[in-house]
């Protein structure tokens, strides 16, 4: 009786305001989805991280557009460590990158992939749930790290033990102990620090061929 009678109550209304309930029901579902994932990403630990805890801070707006200056004159696939809700592997998808993004927590991988989906560029854009320690990132040739410092001395190492001359590794929020970065942006929590590998390494002059860049 209840069903039928909102049925009926509906109907007169279906191809308008039912269009337009089902929408705000669809939004509110999302952002009682979203109060969940802060809740369930705020206090998660990876275990591979040695205990490390590892709270999910989204990347400001002013972090994004520090990274993605970072890209410019860059091509090749691009991942980001660490990535989230997946605000930068979209940002890098717009900006015509292939971008890959590793996340631990399953509930922020669905959603990137959500928002990834309602901002038609899923198909240049994969999240997967893994571990970063491992999986091998030599593929890449642009890197995006949001970490913590006590990660950072063994994900240097790793890196370097993998990437190609031509890799270009930026770093958020906290720098790299050892390397010294060939280009900064922002300030404060925004700052953003760019390594280039072959620098790092002192790869010989013909590497700079296979990406050349322009210095600003």
């Amino acid at each position: 009786g209840a069903m039928s009678e909102a049925g009926a109550r509906e109907s007169p209304e279906r191809d308008g305001g039912g269009r337009s309930r089902w929408g705000l029901l669809v939004t509110a579902a999302v952002g009682g989805s979203l109060v969940a994932l802060y809740a369930v990403a705020t206090p998660f630990v990876a275990p591979a991280l040695r205990k490390v805890c590892l709270p999910f801070v989204p990347a400001t707006a002013a972090q994004i557009q520090n990274v993605l200056k970072m890209l410019e004159n860059r091509s090749g696939p691009l991942v980001d460590i660490g990535s989230g809700d997946g605000r930068i592997v979209i940002a890098a998808a717009k900006m015509g990158f292939k971008a890959v993004g590793y996340e631990l927590n399953p509930w922020l991988v669905w959603y990137s992939r959500y928002r990834a989906w309602r901002d038609g560029v899923h198909q240049n854009t994969r999240f997967y749930i893994s571990d970063l320690w491992k999986v091998s990132f030599s593929r890449y040739r642009n890197i995006v790290v949001f970490g913590v410092p006590q990660m950072m001395p063994q994900l240097e190492k790793k890196l370097e033990e993998e990437l190609e001359c031509n890799a270009r590794i930026i770093a958020c929020r906290f720098p790299f102990p050892c390397w010294v970065p060939d280009h900064t942006a922002g300030e404060g929590i925004d700052t953003v620090w760019a390594y280039d590998l072959k620098h790092s390494r002192g790869c010989e002059t013909k590497s700079l061929e296979i990406t050349p860049e322009i210095e600003s």
